[in-house]
């Protein structure tokens, strides 16, 4: 019991290290005065149903998100590595 305890608490520790410098990457564009925030374009489709337990679907404009190069989300933003694996996103009405 006090193993698992302990590699509980190591492991919350590392989370938070990580977390902590991850930030101060972001917050101090380490390495080498990189932009810490990029954009990925989403496109964006209404997903309408129909009396015939059917969907139409019709394209939305698309929008620019910002994301933050980071592990973990930042400022508000999601990660850029996140952002750029949800590109289509789905409106229901």
């Amino acid at each position: 019991m006090k193993l698992a305890r302990r590699i509980l608490a190591g492991a919350i520790v590392a989370v938070c290290l990580l977390y902590a410098g991850d930030d101060l990457s972001v917050r101090l564009r380490i390495p080498g005065n990189r932009d810490p925030f990029g954009t990925v374009h989403v496109d964006r489709y209404y997903a309408i149903p129909e009396k015939n337990n059917k969907v139409e679907f019709l394209r939305a404009d698309p929008e620019t998100v910002t994301c933050v190069h980071s592990l973990f989300p930042h400022f508000g933003y999601s990660p850029c590595w996140y952002a750029s694996r949800t590109t289509q996103k789905r409106i229901d009405m």
